[in-house]
């Protein structure tokens, strides 16, 4: 049973907000929400280049402009107990949307420091802050990651992931464990999200769509992991955000047991495409995208700019979401393809570095 949540005259903390998902989301509230304050976190920082964040914040005060919501944008980490416990203290958000996180499956591999202070430390300052807050609803942020080399698909929430492969993957399957035990001790509505493989404009550098953009441009070689015999569940950012939106408005229901205590107001779901693509068919609409929008000429020679590697540490060969949970609870389904979702990307690339 969900509990309706009246995002009007509230107050939302979205944090991570000048990243990929955040900001998007950040705009769909103030273009949608009549009154209230939208309040923004990120530390900004440089795990890729930086200006990006800053473009996107920038789209985040323009809209703001517009808006009758007022947004206030806070620069600090996550990690910062002091910080987190004064932007509760100050603002007394209703509804905390966290996204914040250190991302990257392989970068974990090379840098697990930021990880465990992300991930574990600031994702438990923000527990601790719902906690001694009266917060409607806790939504947070975990990975199709978490399923690790699962080869039952498509994969579903019921499936048990205990398996990471890459400490990332450990980071966000510690994240749904505490808070699922915060859930159950002190009665939070929460919401965990399973993202599976986001893209879109203005996103992640790092994401292979992206950086396999920049290096054809560049004249570089892409490496086209386990030799391109893989499957992702490739999920355009709009749907995503929608997806969040819908969440945001109707939390887990509390309810007690038969011991009297409150049976855990919890829930978690795949935010997936619903539709695994090969890699190399990706890759190809990705190249007759680029052509089409004419980033690249006609006469590329994609295949030069091509290198076919073995799988690498951390990865899976599939991804697919089994995503029938939201669409029975929240009546959401996915409707954007790759085709449409590399298209705009394209389109926003040549706008963006023109």
């Amino acid at each position: 049973m969900k509990s309706k949540v009246d995002l009007n005259n509230k107050t939302i903390l979205v944090t991570g907000s000048p990243g990929f998902i955040g900001a998007n989301l950040v705009i769909r509230l103030l273009r949608v929400m009549n009154n209230g304050r939208v309040i923004s976190l990120d530390s900004m920082n440089d795990y890729y280049d930086s200006s990006l964040k800053e473009y996107r914040l920038s789209l985040i005060e323009e809209e703001a402009k517009l808006s009758p919501v007022e947004h206030i944008f806070v620069k600090g980490n996550i990690a910062n107990k002091n910080l987190i416990t004064k932007i509760f203290k100050d603002y007394n958000p209703s509804v905390v949307v966290n996204l914040a996180a250190q991302a990257g499956v392989r970068y974990s591999i090379e840098n697990p420091d930021v990880y465990i202070e992300s991930n574990l430390v600031g994702f438990f300052n923000i527990l601790e802050a719902c906690r001694h807050n009266s917060v409607e609803h806790f939504i947070f942020a975990s990975s199709s990651s978490v399923y690790g080399g699962n080869k039952k698909v498509p994969f579903s929430t019921d499936d048990k992931v205990d398996n990471p492969v890459s400490l990332y993957a450990a980071t966000k399957k510690s994240n749904e464990l505490l808070a699922y035990s915060y859930s159950k001790l002190y009665n939070i509505p929460t919401t965990g999200l399973r993202f599976f493989t986001v893209y879109g404009p203005a996103g992640r550098p790092d994401m292979f769509y992206y950086s396999s953009a920049l290096k054809f441009v560049n004249g570089e070689t892409i490496k086209i992991f386990n030799n391109g015999n893989c499957m992702r569940d490739f999920t355009y950012i709009d749907d995503i955000v929608e997806g969040v939106y819908r969440v945001m408005k109707g939390a887990p229901g509390k309810s007690l047991g038969e011991d009297g205590l409150p049976i855990p107001p919890y829930s978690i779901y795949n935010i997936g495409g619903g539709s695994p693509e090969n890699l190399l068919v990706y890759i190809g609409v990705l190249q007759e995208e680029l052509v089409k929008s004419g980033i690249l000429p006609n006469n590329y020679d994609f295949e030069k700019h091509k290198e076919y590697v073995g799988m690498q540490p951390g990865d899976v060969p599939i991804t697919y979401a089994d995503s029938k949970g939201l669409e029975d609870d929240y009546d959401f389904i996915p409707k954007i393809g790759i085709r449409e979702g590399l298209r705009n990307f394209c389109i926003w690339y040549k706008k963006y570095y023109s």
